[in-house]
């Protein structure tokens, strides 16, 4: 009686032991197909059919995933964003520099209208006659040739002026101005800048003592002849000073016409 309950025992547990191992295997297949739960009832994966239906919606490599857009925007945003930043900020300032390159032609253009200036300053002024007024004249004996005095006018005006002819002399008790050496005459009329001078010699007695009327005079005045040579002196005369002595003349008494040079006026 004992072993037939140990044996039917032994049986109900080798039933329940392959029942067991039944649902072992039933469980798997069905983790396998897809239809069932693991043991752990966890849940069981897609199958491989799903997976590949899903992975058919899956974006493709390298596009931005939803979690991580804002990331992979910000970063090409920013290196967009800096790039084209630097690049235009670069192509400004370039284009900026450019530009300030060329605005210096107002520097050109301020040049130009001082340069106009310059030139409208410089424009040409009209000559007025050499007289007393704007001249300054100085009488002055020479050793060489002997018996000569040179006559020195210089420009003292803002305007240049005119020498023309020869000069009126007029010693103390003279009656007439004395001729002039009509070979002296100059290409051009004498023509004085500002500050520039011209000459005339006078040639005071003979050499010779041949002359009559000899005398000496300790006074001089000098006049100047305008465009018209018939229409007598103008303007103001000159006194130059003479030496304490004096000089002496005779009636040989004699000048020449005003010379730009001085030793053309004493080669006569």
């Amino acid at each position: 009686m004992s072993s037939f309950r140990t044996s039917r025992t032994r049986r109900v547990r080798l039933v329940s032991a392959a029942a067991g191992v039944v649902i072992a295997a039933l469980s798997m297949s069905a983790c396998k197909d897809g239809t069932g739960v693991d043991v752990t009832g966890a849940p069981v994966p897609a199958s491989s059919s799903s997976s590949s239906s899903s992975s058919s919606d899956a974006p493709s490599a390298g596009a931005p995933e939803a979690g991580g857009a804002s990331t992979s925007g910000g970063a090409s945003g920013g290196t967009s964003g800096g790039s084209s930043g630097g690049s235009s900020g670069g192509s400004s300032g370039g284009s900026s520099a450019a530009k300030g390159s060329s605005v210096s032609t107002g520097t050109s253009g301020g040049t130009a209208a001082a340069t106009g200036g310059s030139s409208a300053g410089k424009k040409a002024v009209s000559p007025v006659t050499c007289e007393g007024s704007n001249t300054k004249t100085v009488a002055s004996p020479v050793n060489r040739p002997v018996n000569h005095m040179l006559l020195t006018v210089t420009n003292t005006g803002s305007k240049p002026c005119f020498l023309y002819y020869y000069p009126a002399v007029a010693f103390a008790g003279a009656q007439s101005a004395p001729p002039v050496i009509e070979d002296s005459q100059p290409q051009a009329v004498v023509t004085l800048e500002p500050g520039q001078s011209g000459y005339a010699g006078v040639t005071l007695s003979a050499t010779d003592g041949s002359a009559e009327g000899g005398r000496t005079v300790k006074s001089l005045d000098v006049y100047f002849y305008g465009r018209d040579l018939d229409g007598g002196s103008v303007g103001k005369g000159a006194k130059p000073k003479l030496p304490a002595g004096g000089v002496y003349i005779d009636d040989s008494l004699k000048v020449t016409y005003w010379q730009q040079d001085m030793d053309d006026a004493l080669m006569w």
